[in-house]
């Protein structure tokens, strides 16, 4: 499992412009650059696999606010390993892997399915520095749905996958997916990675993803 999680790692950077990943004995640091993000520690081992030992001997190493540290287990097993100042997001994210079918070209005027998009949306993609781009505009011009992809060879990386709040529950959600999909399988990517959350997961699986382990989200406030 350790080369799902240095594929999700690789590509995560690339999505979101970090530094590459430094290796470590127990995972990866990124340096990610932002004020409530400085920089993240991602463990490699995921699932029954994880050691309490490795995850308080990196938890203990951290002295300022803004680091993240993600371990691939379950929140409330991973939550009393922590010590003071770590906040621990009580829901769950997931760590998902799905094979990317043949998507067909990302067609402007098409949903999943070959289904035309509701009336007065549409569809951009591009692809920069890397990283594949899904936007889903709404008749106004405002967003209502977006998500990237970092083909990184083999894997591509689904990274912020989100719908607006107005314009869920009209396939957006699903048409962004698709889009991706089609600009990953262009890439040489054969296989999906992403970290998704309980709300994402349903769509994710009834695209053929499926869990690998369980995420648990930890932030040093101080």
């Amino acid at each position: 499992m350790t080369g799902i999680v240095r594929a999700w790692v690789d590509g995560w950077v690339v999505s979101r412009g970090a530094a590459p990943p430094a290796v470590e004995p127990w995972g990866f640091t990124v340096d990610v650059g932002l004020p409530e993000h400085v920089t993240r520690h991602v463990l490699a081992a995921t699932g029954d696999a994880v050691e309490e030992s490795a995850v308080r001997e990196v938890a203990d190493t951290v002295t300022r606010a803004g680091v993240w540290l993600k371990v691939f287990a379950d929140p409330g097993v991973v939550g009393p390993w922590l010590g003071q100042g770590w906040h621990v997001d009580p829901e769950p994210g997931f760590l998902m892997t799905g094979p990317l079918a043949t998507a067909g070209p990302a067609d402007p005027g098409a949903a999943d399915g070959g289904r035309a998009l509701p009336d007065g949306y549409r569809l951009r993609t591009w692809s920069r520095g890397g990283a594949g781009h899904a936007l889903v505009l709404a008749a106004d011009g405002s967003w209502a749905a977006h998500g990237h992809v970092a083909p990184t060879g083999a894997t591509a990386v689904f990274d912020r996958i989100e719908t607006a709040p107005a314009h869920r529950r009209r396939g957006l959600g699903r048409t962004v997916m698709r889009a991706l999909t089609g600009l990953a399988v262009a890439g040489g990517a054969g296989t999906g990675v992403l970290a998704g959350t309980p709300e994402g997961r349903a769509l994710y699986e009834s695209l053929g993803w499926r869990v690998d382990a369980p995420l648990t989200s930890a932030r040093f406030t101080g």
